[in-house]
């Protein structure tokens, strides 16, 4: 049996394997040589973050762009859901803007954070060992996602070994995290835990009933048989182009009884729009038709 610091470099590898740079929180923590985090409060991969929004953005001017990622640290709401649901929708719309063009024409814009029309102009990253003071002192989360230097994901580890470790110690300290470190997870898209045998992925709301397996890769008939089911999360749930278009059409917000619930969809659900869009697409091409790409909203089936 593997221990947990045996699983977290396995994890890592499984990323790096999908198209992930890895690096260790702890070659950039605030006083390193490469440091990229001037303390440990800062949640944002700032110049990673410039570097890619100047990628995707390349008609804005760059003094727009760090007004943006110094606008994505400050929360709008004292709630960590609202704040959440307001990002999500920045990472779907954009950040609108304002500014003068080179002939000092005033412009209206919007600086779109991720491009999920071509992956490669995004940066993944995965990093474990990133410390962060939170109101309680220092936490350091097991697994990190980045996406453009924003935390998209946190996975919470358990050795397989300890009985009394599992996935739902895993889970209680993701929600001791969430009332400690609540400027993590307003950029928040995933929480994954995991105890290597069993791992399930769940919103930011989700209860223990609402965190679901990952049992598929690219596909509904893709369903591997790895020794660890977290390998196949990884692979299945952030593999980079499916990630994305996770992001961009699978995740709802409703509101019930006062209360704003994030629901995200099961891999069954996922992989079954997936590919009626897909076929949906081939059969309109084949009648000489366009058929604008549709936004699944089923999401309201999972959680």
């Amino acid at each position: 049996m593997i221990t947990e610091d045996q699983l977290e470099q396995l994890c890592l590898d499984w990323f790096q394997s999908i198209g992930y740079d890895y690096i260790c929180g702890y070659d950039i923590a605030p006083g390193e040589p490469a440091a990229e985090r001037t303390d440990y409060r800062q949640i944002l991969l700032h110049d990673r973050l410039l570097a890619q929004l100047e990628v995707i953005n390349p008609q804005i001017p760059i003094l727009t762009l760090e007004q943006v990622a110094r606008q994505l640290t400050r929360p709008e709401y004292p709630v960590l859901i609202k704040n959440n649901k307001a990002f999500h929708r920045l990472l779907l719309e954009g950040v609108k803007v304002e500014y003068k063009d080179s002939a000092g024409k005033e412009k209206t814009d919007y600086v779109k954070l991720i491009d999920f029309f071509n992956d490669a102009n995004n940066q993944f990253l995965v990093v474990n060992q990133y410390t962060i003071t939170g109101s309680k002192g220092n936490r350091r989360p097991d697994v990190m996602v980045f996406v453009n230097g924003l935390p998209l994901a946190v996975l919470e580890l358990k050795n397989p070994a300890d009985n009394n470790a599992d996935i739902w110690s895993a889970f209680q300290q993701l929600q001791t995290y969430k009332e400690e470190l609540p400027e993590l997870f307003m950029f928040n898209e995933a929480l994954v835990i995991s105890d290597g045998l069993d791992a399930r992925v769940g919103s930011l709301t989700a209860n223990k009933e609402r965190f679901f397996p990952w049992r598929t890769v690219s596909s509904e008939d893709d369903k591997p048989h790895f020794e660890y089911f977290l390998e196949t999360l990884v692979k299945g749930f952030f593999e980079p182009a499916l990630f994305l278009d996770y992001i961009r059409h699978f995740v709802l917000f409703e509101e019930d009884d006062g209360q704003t619930i994030k629901k995200i969809a099961g891999y069954h659900q996922f992989h079954a729009v997936r590919a009626t869009v897909k076929a949906t697409v081939i059969a309109a091409q084949q009648s000489g038709n366009k058929v604008a790409e549709p936004r699944a909203n089923y999401a309201s089936k999972g959680e």
